[in-house]
């Protein structure tokens, strides 16, 4: 198990964020990702990347959020990436133990040792890995870590102009995101909130302030570790096994009763 020397994350202040996408570019460049092949409008506001995946480690999703009688109007912003979970269903299903802590306290996936599987797809509930085109191997966001082990900080972090992206210990960030959020609740913003704390998986490294509640940002409430769902979906599979070899059992039960009748039928006809 990988020492850990220090807890390094994210404070990601959403208020701050205007969508410039700054942080997106600096991901690909940083990590010499291939740019999206077609760029085009998804039609889903002026969002063109769409969602993470294999070649897009970063998304900056815009938000329009419009009332339902359509009087009021806002714009969302939030750079997303992998949290890097304290309690990280990725690694909890990988099977190869591809996924590791590093010595940050960041979740990283060796290529070396990954074959693939997509189990870690499944394992995430934030939708956050896909395999790589190019690798062939599930990629998502490594916090920099080659960065990080230069003394550098992310290049998303360095690249963003208005500050919404804070890089630092974990714990000097959440001290710096509960101050933040006392201001912007005392200005006016009741709903502003932290997402990402102990509550949440045991802790995001990577966390956000919120202007809404989590749904409205696509961020599930109550993110669930894999295990939870899966011993369902193990139970209802057996349960399943079951019912159709009870089923088969008595289909061929009552096909042994009607061959025997029928050869009893001709043994006395005859």
């Amino acid at each position: 198990m990988t020492q850990i020397e220090s807890k390094k994350g994210m404070f990601i202040d959403t208020t701050l964020c205007h969508g410039c996408k700054a942080c997106e570019v600096a991901c690909k460049s940083w990590n010499e990702l291939p740019a999206n092949s077609a760029p085009s409008l998804t039609g889903n506001s002026y969002d063109n990347t769409g969602k993470l995946d294999g070649e897009n480690w970063r998304h900056v999703k815009f938000i329009e959020d419009i009332s339902d009688d359509r009087k009021d109007s806002r714009w969302l912003f939030l750079s997303d990436s992998c949290k890097h979970c304290q309690l990280a269903g990725c690694m909890s299903v990988c099977p190869t133990n591809a996924i590791i802590r590093t010595e940050f306290d960041t979740v990283y996936i060796d290529h070396d040792t990954c074959i693939g599987c997509k189990y870690c797809i499944t394992g995430c509930p934030f939708g956050v890995i896909e395999i790589g085109h190019l690798s062939g191997t599930a990629e998502k966001c490594t916090l920099c870590y080659d960065r990080l082990q230069a003394g550098q900080q992310p290049a998303c972090a360095q690249a963003c102009p208005t500050d919404s992206i804070e890089f630092g210990e974990v714990e000097d960030l959440v001290t710096m995101a509960k101050k933040r959020e006392q201001y912007l609740q005392s200005a006016g913003y009741g709903k502003a909130q932290i997402y990402g704390d102990k509550n949440i998986l045991g802790g995001l490294n990577v966390f956000y302030m919120l202007e809404d509640k989590p749904e409205k940002y696509g961020l599930p409430s109550d993110p669930q570790m894999p295990q939870k769902t899966m011993v369902g979906g193990y139970w209802s599979s057996v349960f399943s096994l079951f019912a159709v070899g009870l089923v088969s059992l008595l289909s061929f039960r009552s096909y042994r009763e009607r061959k025997f009748k029928e050869e009893e039928e001709t043994t006395t006809g005859a």
